[in-house]
């Protein structure tokens, strides 16, 4: 059999989580992916380790300081490796002739302009930036018709709900699925509940940043952690699901499912539930995006259901978890409604890991972004940008108020 040709991947984000675990798959794959892009942010020394071990044809960091950084620990260094810098950097690396694909795993708005250069020229993206998707969805829709770019979830939810899904090929955003023309009823989006899923909700004003990054079963970053502990990430993971598949918001239902081993379920009319099982790591997802429509080694262990034991499911507590309530607002409202969740989110959860906000103040903050942002179209990237600057310059004004320590409760 003949071995594929190497594909040429640039990871935006080769750094934080999803990143390393990019890496790690792709590690185990030489004969059929090369390195051509890594990009971070801040954490130069780590990025200068990744050159000196792949070899990329270019590195980004976020401005020329860092690039200056990282040009003296590479010094001296064999390598083919150009030094690039900023948002330029980042789309010239996820657009470039020579990438087959791009992994999208910046966190936040910064990685909207780069995900949406990797689409509009036509890439194979791997979307672990569901904040791009979010913020301008419609700009995406449009996009993909144009250039006919093929987008893969790396979500673990949403990627398993592709797996679970009748139509090959990959999702198109804004109408590639005919869920109901398919047999499908619902979409069953599960998520763990995080890591106070069970607490008395009398303490959560107590909440240490340190113990919302605790996640019982993933590791992730800090933010992501953040969110999964208020289940905003779920919210903004529902979000996505509508526009990936195509879907209405009442054919979508949130399942807490604590062991994270069902990823997602797809409910047939003929009564048949699919639903895609395996152990908590994103090398999984990773592997089958990467590989798609084939199977690669990810490195992740098999599950063992016997060990195993039991699977637990519930219905989500929405007092607990208001953030699940604000997303399904902002996907009602639509237009820029959901660039304002998603940029009032940013704000609140830095304000909580630096500890300037209580934990149960965060909803709190975004629902007065949301009432006071309007929502308008976005008819192009500038419309974007300006509705998530807008909802910022609220959230900031909303902590500025602030004075002393939050109540119990209450901003």
């Amino acid at each position: 059999m003949q071995s594929p040709q190497r594909q040429a991947v640039s990871i935006l984000g080769s750094t934080g989580s999803i990143g390393v675990s990019t890496l790690d798959v792709l590690a185990r794959h030489p004969q059929r992916y090369s390195i051509y892009a890594l990009t971070a942010r801040e954490r130069v020394g780590e990025l200068a380790q990744q050159c000196r071990r792949f070899s990329p044809r270019f590195a980004v960091v976020a401005g020329e300081e860092r690039a200056a950084e990282l040009g003296e620990l590479l010094a001296g260094e064999d390598l083919p490796t150009e030094i690039l810098w900023g948002v330029d950097g980042l789309c010239r690396v996820a657009a470039d002739p020579a990438v087959d694909t791009v992994m999208a795993a910046i966190v936040g708005a910064a990685g909207l302009r780069p995900t949406l250069a990797a689409v509009e020229a036509g890439k194979k993206v791997l979307l672990a930036n569901k904040e791009s998707l979010v913020m301008a969805g419609p700009l995406f829709v449009r996009a993909l018709a144009a250039s006919g770019a093929s987008l893969l979830p790396i979500d673990s939810e949403h990627n398993a709900i592709f797996q679970c899904l009748p139509q090959p090929g990959g999702p198109r955003l804004g109408g590639g699925y005919d869920l109901e023309g398919g047999g499908v009823e619902k979409i069953l989006l599960t998520g763990s509940g995080g890591p106070f899923r069970a607490r008395d909700t009398g303490d959560l004003h107590r909440v240490t940043p340190d113990e919302a990054c605790a996640h019982p079963n993933w590791s992730m970053g800090r933010k992501i952690s953040v969110d999964s502990a208020t289940m905003m990430n779920k919210g903004l993971e529902f979000i996505e699901a509508c526009l990936l598949f195509n879907a209405r918001p009442e054919q979508i239902e949130v399942v807490v499912h604590p062991q994270s081993i069902v990823h997602s379920m797809v409910q047939y009319r003929d009564g048949s539930l699919l639903a895609q099982m395996g152990n908590p790591d994103m090398r999984t997802p990773i592997a089958h995006a990467l590989a798609f429509p084939e199977r690669i080694d990810s490195g992740v262990a098999a599950l063992d259901l016997i060990a195993q034991g039991r699977l637990d499911f519930e219905a989500p507590d929405m007092r607990r978890f208001p953030c699940l309530r604000l997303a399904r607002e902002a996907m009602d409202a639509g237009g820029s409604a959901p660039t304002s969740l998603n940029a009032a989110n940013e704000v609140a959860v830095e304000a909580f890991l630096e500890g300037r906000l209580a934990f149960t103040s965060i909803p709190a903050v975004i629902e007065r972004v949301m009432k006071s942002a309007q929502a308008v179209e976005l008819t192009g990237l500038d419309a974007v940008e300006a509705a998530d600057r807008n909802a910022r310059a609220l959230a900031f004004e909303i902590l500025g108020a602030l004075q002393g320590p939050p109540a119990r409760g209450e901003l």
